[in-house]
């Protein structure tokens, strides 16, 4: 069984309400974040920039009055676990005598 992570194990992290509370959270434009989040993140998935690139070109590319680290902790806080699939692919492992690899584009 293969399964991906954000959206079935945990939550998405980094998609678009998680940004969009960032924006509220840090007083960003969110337009701007948006537009900018959407030219960078494609290359940043596919190891081509590091967080801290993808950071300094969507939201760092000025001045703030916030670290990378804050930004970072509250990035990270978005992502959560899904008990109830984390419980089901469990179950089905059990059941079946499944292994599980996971797939991630991080």
């Amino acid at each position: 069984m293969f399964l991906d992570i954000g959206g079935v194990l945990l939550t998405n992290g980094w998609g678009h309400e998680s940004r969009h509370l960032a924006t509220e959270k840090f007083h960003l434009d969110v337009t701007e974040m948006e537009d900018r989040h959407h030219l960078t993140f494609s290359t940043y998935e596919l190891g081509k920039l590091s967080l801290e690139e993808y950071l300094g070109r969507t939201v760092f590319y000025e001045q703030r009055n916030f670290t990378k680290h804050e930004f970072r902790e509250f990035m990270f806080s978005q992502s959560k676990a899904l008990p109830e699939m984390i419980e089901f692919i469990v179950g089905l492992k059990k059941q079946y005598g499944l292994r599980t690899a996971v797939v991630s584009n991080v």
